[in-house]
């Protein structure tokens, strides 16, 4: 998950529309767990900024209740911290944010809560499929999705003009036609970047249909030679084979930033939450960018992906549970949620995703598009049964480490990378106790 800091496809009208349909929530409303006179603190760690937002609210319907948000520390130092709490048995959060790849870690081995238990299981009709995947593990919830990364091709209609391309690709093939035109105008013109963003690449292979981990329980099973898989690392091969990318410029780099302003980068496949980030980082192309779904495989399809998304469950040492789901479900689906949205988070919410304003608003920097029309239907159809091993948080950090060689010097190839990263991934996984094959 990249955070939002700005609603740029959200309505203020959303707002009351939210709040009311949430005031109809179980647990949402006043009244709280441990009332009375009893006063009961919660401590969330968060980096999402928009979970505050949510707070006073809550604490306002339920005064006996105090919530700390805590900066624990973004991704590996959060985790890393949450480990050390639960080793040493104290300092252990209510309420925790996780990655949706890093939930499996916490969930097998028993760190998290079932919130299957404490009711959980009657808000699966308000979050699309594939977020409630994410956060179920062996048939049982231990999270529910606060944010979303619905895969979306962000592209600079201006740039695709100029190369003799009137509409954005619908297709891979028509991408990789595109592509051609483009890099036809010379100089940093590309059709995209890459320099070995597994995220990207996992998100072609989910669209795919390749499903490279299965996991149940303690057993992994890793294999990059299904057919989805292959399809889509031999495109992007043919892609680099053929300098048709970018590979000198790193995403969220300063010349990222040039490349997208300038309109020499012509299209950036990411998650939705791009829309937030995009208008800062080049403001010199307002008016020009549009965001479409992912090019398909197959034409006439409507098959999506992933990339990025969080959400957050409640430690199986916290303290008080009950009423840290009771604000879990303030601010990811009840009362709460119109403040983070009004805030510029996206939700896998239908509630929000299924709305009029929310689909019929325009966006002046998207040149007055329906942005939000686009990421609901992208959120809608990203392809189910997508798995991540228990150790990716590792994992990805490896693969940087596997790839860049191939990047900076081009010798080798995905598929070999793949393999490279396979092994090092049964290794480690067996090490941490794992059944890796």
């Amino acid at each position: 998950m990249r955070l939002s800091r700005r609603a740029t496809i959200l309505s203020a009208v959303l707002v009351p529309m939210l709040a009311l349909t949430a005031c109809s929530g179980g647990t949402s409303g006043g009244g709280a767990t441990g009332g009375g006179d009893e006063q009961v603190k919660l401590t969330v760690w968060s980096w999402d900024g928009t979970v505050e937002k949510a707070v006073p609210g809550f604490q306002a319907a339920n005064p006996n209740i105090k919530v700390e948000v805590v900066n624990a520390g973004s991704s590996t130092d959060e985790y890393k911290a949450l480990d050390n709490a639960i080793q040493a048995g104290s300092g252990v959060p209510d309420l925790a944010m996780f990655e949706y790849f890093v939930v499996p870690y916490f969930a097998i081995p028993g760190k998290l809560t079932d919130l299957g238990e404490l009711g959980a299981g009657n808000l699966k009709g308000d979050y699309v499929q594939a977020a409630w995947n994410d956060v179920t593990v062996n048939g049982k919830v231990y999270a529910l999705p606060s944010d979303y990364g619905p895969s979306a091709m962000f592209y600079n209609q201006a740039t695709l003009k100029k190369a003799g391309v009137d509409q954005p690709p619908a297709t891979w093939d028509e991408y990789y036609e595109a592509a051609k035109k483009v890099r036809a105008l010379g100089g940093d013109h590309y059709i995209a970047q890459d320099t070995g963003d597994i995220f990207f690449l996992l998100s072609l292979i989910w669209q795919a249909g390749g499903r490279p981990f299965k996991v149940d329980g303690t057993k992994v099973h890793i294999d990059f030679t299904d057919e989805g898989t292959t399809r889509a690392v031999a495109f992007w091969q043919k892609m680099l084979d053929e300098k048709l990318v970018n590979t000198k410029i790193t995403g969220w780099s300063d010349d990222w930033n040039r490349t997208l302003n300038d309109g020499s980068l012509a299209t950036q496949t990411m998650g939705g939450w791009l829309t937030a980030t995009l208008p800062e980082r080049a403001p010199k192309a307002a008016g020009d960018f549009r965001v479409a779904l992912m090019p398909q495989w197959k034409q006439g399809d409507k098959v999506g992906a992933e990339n990025g998304g969080s959400s957050f469950g409640i430690p199986a040492a916290a303290e008080h549970k009950e009423t840290a789901f009771k604000f879990l479900e303030y601010f990811t689906h009840g009362g709460g949620l119109a403040s983070r949205v009004d805030d510029g988070a996206f939700v896998p919410n239908t509630s929000v995703l299924n709305n009029a304003e929310f689909r019929g608003k325009t966006d002046k920097y998207f040149g007055d598009q329906k942005v939000g029309a686009v990421l609901a239907e992208a959120s809608e159809t990203v392809g189910t049964g997508w798995q991540y091993p228990p150790f990716f948080e590792w994992a990805r950090s490896v693969y940087g480490d596997i790839a860049s060689p191939f990047y900076t010097t081009g010798k080798g190839s995905l598929a070999e990378i793949l393999q490279q990263w396979k092994q090092r991934c049964v290794q480690y996984g067996n090490e941490q106790g794992f059944q890796v094959d």
